[in-house]
């Protein structure tokens, strides 16, 4: 939560003229809910359920050819059967990290400004365990990127030159 999956997944999808698609927003379209009241009515684990079945298809859809840039929300890659599915996908990942304190200051700037609510957000200390819970999952990322005190252009430049990416989404150095 807070590192920047929407902001700079939406970027990084327009400069390589791919899709974007949050999970999230997937999740809410299939159940007819928000991710809010999924939480309040079925519980986290009626929320992962969901997730699951969410992220299987969207990987179909990616295993068809479809060019997508996907944001994951913060705990789909902290559980084991989405981190099976994502890896037999061969999806690429990308971990955006910042530090807790920083990743805390932005959701509670996001939730305020767009009087939302963050099921998962808690207390500070609440926050902190849980990202020290799931960090070590998000370190198996295949690449890792720093936004501490970084634009989203940046990032997204940053993150198009380490995935070798051009803006017509080919590999570059690669000829059709």
């Amino acid at each position: 939560m807070g590192a920047g999956k929407s902001s700079v997944g939406r970027a990084l999808g327009e400069r390589l003229g791919w899709a974007f698609e949050d999970l999230d927003a997937r999740i809410e379209l299939r159940e007819r809910r928000r991710v809010s009241e999924i939480f309040r009515d079925s519980g986290e684990a009626g929320f992962r359920r969901a997730e699951h079945a969410a992220l299987k298809e969207l990987l179909r859809e990616l295993r068809e050819g479809a060019e997508k840039v996907v944001a994951l929300g913060g705990g789909a890659f902290a559980q084991q059967e989405n981190i099976d599915l994502i890896e037999a996908g061969q999806a690429v990942t990308v971990f955006l990290d910042a530090d807790v304190a920083e990743l805390w200051r932005r959701c509670r700037q996001q939730a305020a400004q767009q009087g939302m609510e963050r099921p998962l957000l808690g207390s500070r200390h609440t926050f902190r365990a849980l990202y020290a819970a799931r960090r070590p999952y998000y370190l198996k990322a295949l690449f890792r990127q720093d936004t501490v005190d970084k634009t989203v252009d940046e990032i997204v430049a940053a993150l198009a030159e380490a995935l070798r990416l051009s803006p017509s989404g080919e590999k570059r150095g690669e000829t059709n």
